[in-house]
């Protein structure tokens, strides 16, 4: 439990370096979720940002201006709005996200390929269990 919280402050870290200095943290946090997440809404960000709708709207309003996100119909309901990266916002989040998995290889790299195998089977086992974004995991009995 307390190395979790160490390795993902090292994840951000990096990828904010990655981000430009043009770029809030929130702006870029608004695009790697809506990376993540195709299709997403305004309400969805607004939930995983804990913010107010007009909040990520103005948050989203930025990013549109910059040519970062577009805002487009939902394929699933035309009635609803749908987040997308544009080229350049996906191109953003992306290099920020190889900068810091080349970090993170080089803090693991002195790792011996047994010890490798041993992470990468136990990231295959926990992946499922947190899988579902937005839905308290469970645990097997």
């Amino acid at each position: 439990m307390d190395i979790v919280p160490r390795i993902m402050q090292s994840i951000r870290i990096e990828m904010r370096r990655g981000r430009g200095t043009d770029l809030s943290i929130p702006q870029f946090r608004t695009m790697g979720f809506v990376q993540r997440n195709p299709d997403s809404s305004l309400s969805c960000l607004a939930d995983h940002l804990g913010l107010t709708l007009p909040s990520a709207s103005k948050l989203v309003d930025g990013l549109v201006k910059q040519k970062l996100i577009s805002r487009q119909e939902s394929i699933i309901d035309r009635r609803r709005l749908r987040l997308v990266l544009t080229p350049t916002g996906e191109s953003i989040v992306n290099s920020a996200r190889e900068a810091a998995l080349a970090n993170l290889t080089k803090i693991i790299s002195c790792l011996s390929n047994d010890e490798l195998g041993t992470i990468h089977q136990a990231m295959e086992l926990l992946a499922p269990l947190f899988a579902a974004q937005g839905k308290q995991a469970t645990v097997k009995k």
